[in-house]
């Protein structure tokens, strides 16, 4: 049960306009490394979100992650903030749970725009700073904020991974998060959700910072596209805003932009070996989009040119189109099934002692493969088969990167919202940067780089797990790949 590191399409393709970013507030914005400079270009229309929710939703919201050292950091950025950016933000910061929270009042008097304390179902609106309260999570559902008791009060608090999730999920491309001074890596997984929903990620250079633990493991996970000192931030923002194009349905892409489509996908097949000309090109244009805005481009035929001058810019896009939707155990429902009813009823079909065999096709960072491999142990605790039953897992990805990583089974401490305290205790090894997949799991795992569609498939199977990568895929792929997985 894995997903694949491909390019991201779950988002419906009508689109309505949004307020562009005032182009004076963004002048000073400083441009990404290794981006050349570029003359200031005019505005362009804002995608907004998907078609059928309410016109209050229509605007970004900036998710601000912080913890040690975040006051002065806070400070520096809402001071850059221009009072009618058009964007709402939403603090959340570890507070002490003990104390009545003053960090409203002092925000306030930062800036122009009105600071708030949150209350349970508060909407968001723009123009506005939302702060969280103390001893609280928070969640965002249909722009209105939610609070709850601290799912781990006496454990690990990540109120920012909760809230930057809840924000993707909500805002999806018009999710923008923030990582600013901090210990710890909170935030990490947060900003990688939205990463995967097409916003934007941003976090505070290390150096800046009075603590760098939390920008510097969002910067090391690489689900950051802008890195800046916490004052330049908005900047970029803003910038970003004014330059990414309206999304585009797939029948308008071929028209108006196709021609640039094929030069930018002849450089990703030359430089990196692998043709995305067959996946969706509206999934396709929204990824590029994003890297033209990041780059303050206005135009695909600009970008292509730029691609064709900077090789480096043709790998962070290749980079972009592998989106990793993965964590441990997502889906809880079906990993539940899995355990309880599917791997139950194989035990019983197949002969006794049997070693099963399994596939996981895209499997990124490796969280899937290893969910499998630990449901695979607790499920056979639970039925008691007759016969000592083991499972081998092939698990395979596109992303050299993300097999590297997954075969290390190192992950951040944060995982422990998605793993429960005790399969933490039984199936990983705790470390001073988080935690390792215990040997006995990893040894039931082979990883391997693989590319799904052009590569032998593996043989044999007992268990075939492919999440999230069809709907990527033109129907001609899918035509492709169905009866690959059938034999």
């Amino acid at each position: 049960m894995a997903k694949k590191t491909q390019p991201q399409d779950t988002k419906k393709k009508a689109v309505a306009a949004r307020k562009p970013a005032k182009q004076a507030a963004a002048s000073k914005a400083s441009k990404p490394d290794g981006a050349a400079a570029k003359p200031a270009a005019k505005k362009r229309p804002v995608a907004a979100g998907p078609a059928g929710k309410s016109e209050r939703r229509a605007f970004p919201i900036v998710g601000i992650g912080a913890s040690a050292g975040g006051f002065e950091a806070l400070e520096e950025f809402l001071k850059a903030v221009p009072a009618d950016s058009g964007m709402a933000y939403v603090v959340v910061q570890h507070l002490d749970p003990n104390h009545k929270g003053a960090l409203p009042e002092l925000l306030q008097r930062m800036t122009p725009m009105r600071v708030a304390q949150v209350v349970h179902g508060m909407a968001v609106e723009p123009g506005c700073v939302y702060v969280i309260p103390p001893n609280k999570d928070m969640t965002l559902h249909h722009g209105v904020l939610h609070l709850a008791p601290p799912e781990a009060p006496h454990g690990l608090r990540l109120p920012i991974d909760i809230f930057f999730r809840s924000l993707a999920n909500d805002r999806e491309q018009l999710a923008i998060g923030v990582i600013l001074s901090g210990m710890g890596s909170d935030g990490t997984l947060g900003l990688r959700a939205i990463k995967d929903n097409a916003g934007l990620t941003l976090a505070q250079k290390p150096d800046t910072a009075k603590f760098d633990g939390m920008p510097r493991s969002a910067i090391d996970s690489q689900v950051c596209d802008i890195v800046g000192p916490a004052g330049e931030l908005p900047g970029r923002i803003l910038s970003f805003l004014q330059h990414t194009p309206v999304t585009l349905p797939d029948a308008e892409v071929e028209v108006q932009a196709q021609s640039a489509l094929d030069k930018i996908l002849l450089l990703l097949r030359v430089q990196t070996g692998h043709d995305f000309s067959l996946y969706k090109k509206s999934t396709l244009y929204r990824r590029i989009e994003r890297r033209m805005g990041i780059h303050q481009l206005d135009r695909i035929v600009s970008y292509a040119r730029f691609l064709r001058d900077n090789p480096q810019e043709v790998d962070l896009l290749f980079k972009e189109l592998l989106i990793g939707v993965t964590n441990f155990f997502r889906d809880p429902d079906a990993w539940d099934m899995l355990r309880n009813q599917a791997l139950p009823a194989l035990f019983a079909a197949a002969p006794a002692g049997r070693n099963l065999r399994a596939w996981v096709t895209g499997c990124s960072t490796g969280e899937e493969a290893y969910s499998l491999a630990i449901v695979f142990k607790e499920a056979l605790e639970k039925a008691k088969p007759q016969g000592r039953f083991s499972l081998q897992i092939y698990a395979t990805d596109l992303d050299h990167t993300a097999i590297d990583k997954a075969r290390q089974g190192n992950y951040p401490s944060n995982i422990a919202a998605d793993v429960s305290p005790e399969r933490l205790n039984r199936f990983f090894v705790a470390n001073d940067n988080g935690y390792t997949v215990g040997k006995e799991i990893r040894e039931m795992v082979i990883f391997a780089p693989q590319n799904v569609i052009m590569d032998p498939p593996f043989t044999k199977l007992d268990i075939l797990s492919c999440r999230n990568l069809m709907i990527y895929l033109g129907p001609e792929l899918q035509k492709k790949l169905l009866p690959l997985f059938h034999y």
